[in-house]
């Protein structure tokens, strides 16, 4: 199972500054989306509100396949919206309505097994309000042979905030099985300007880490060396949902891999590796050429 870990938001989406499209959303939202379509036996654990937003997302979830046991509808809360404005090449602006203070985890925790992979990120990921319960779901994870992927997906809204959780982030690192972080993750966060940079400051706390850029190629650290991907060019509607969905797209070769254990993954064959990333390059691809954040019903050799 592929278990997805982080907060849930109902995505507006903006052009020219008019409504146009209106979505269930979230980093871990909508990679699982993407695996149910897939036919991927996977859950989602998050929070949303006990309003009408709320019951949308749950049942948006089930008629995906997603499995909602672990869902907390939370009574007199809101659920989260943001604002995503597309510039002209088709990248978004984000203006979040949520308070990250508001947010409440039961102890209740799914039964995690070895061979399953967690797929956790975003500032969920580091909330200094739930950091106990993350860090005990993860924890727990790890110790029973689970793989843990790890997205960093920070946003410049927190900026202000990282001498608070940085302790987090790199303790999460600490747990990942592959760490994955953008040149804007890493900009903010170290002011690092290439992969190589960002490797050096990671590489003690999770030796096995995807680098991507963009459009630029995709680079790929384990303690073997380094592999470059070239990324080919799309016609792009919207970038909402790319890294989320190559993080889908990634967990969903492993599963197909059959790679179940957590410490083979750094020396897995440079072809296997290179399948996780032309894997996690399809349902990213797919998703941009369309207003949705998630793929459709089939990508790649997959038969997705």
């Amino acid at each position: 199972m592929i278990i997805g870990l982080g907060e849930t938001v109902y995505d507006i989406i903006f052009k020219n500054n008019q409504p146009v499209k209106a979505v269930p959303g979230g980093s871990a939202f909508n990679a699982m989306i993407s695996l149910g379509r897939s036919k991927t036996d996977c859950m989602m654990v998050t929070e949303v509100g006990d309003d009408h937003i709320g019951n949308m997302v749950v049942q948006f979830l089930k008629d995906n396949g997603v499995n909602t046991s672990y869902v907390y509808q939370h009574p007199d809360t809101k659920s989260h919206i943001s604002l995503a404005f597309l510039n002209e090449q088709n990248d978004a602006q984000y203006l979040f309505y949520k308070d990250h203070k508001s947010l409440n985890m039961p102890e209740r925790m799914p039964e995690i097994k070895k061979g399953d992979i967690v797929l956790f990120g975003s500032f969920f990921a580091i909330n200094p309000v739930i950091r106990d319960y993350v860090r005990s779901f993860l924890t727990s994870a790890k110790e029973n042979g689970a793989i843990l992927y790890y997205d960093i997906n920070f946003r410049a809204s927190h900026k202000d905030e990282i001498p608070e959780i940085i302790g987090n982030i790199e303790e999460n690192m600490c747990l990942a099985t592959v760490l994955r972080g953008s040149a804007e993750d890493f900009n903010i966060l170290y002011g690092t300007n290439t992969g190589d940079e960002a490797y050096e400051r990671v590489k003690s706390l999770c030796d096995t880490f995807v680098y991507t850029d963009a459009a630029n190629p995709i680079q790929l650290f384990t303690p073997k060396g380094k592999l470059i991907f070239a990324t080919e060019p799309i016609t792009t509607v919207s970038t909402i949902g790319a890294g989320d969905n190559f993080n889908a797209g990634f967990c969903y070769a492993l599963c197909k891999e059959g790679i179940t254990d957590a410490e083979s993954i750094k020396a897995l064959p440079d072809e296997t590796l290179a399948r996780l990333v032309e894997s996690g390059q399809r349902f990213s691809s797919e998703v941009c050429q369309s207003m949705d954040n998630y793929i459709r019903c089939r990508v790649g050799k997959y038969n997705v």
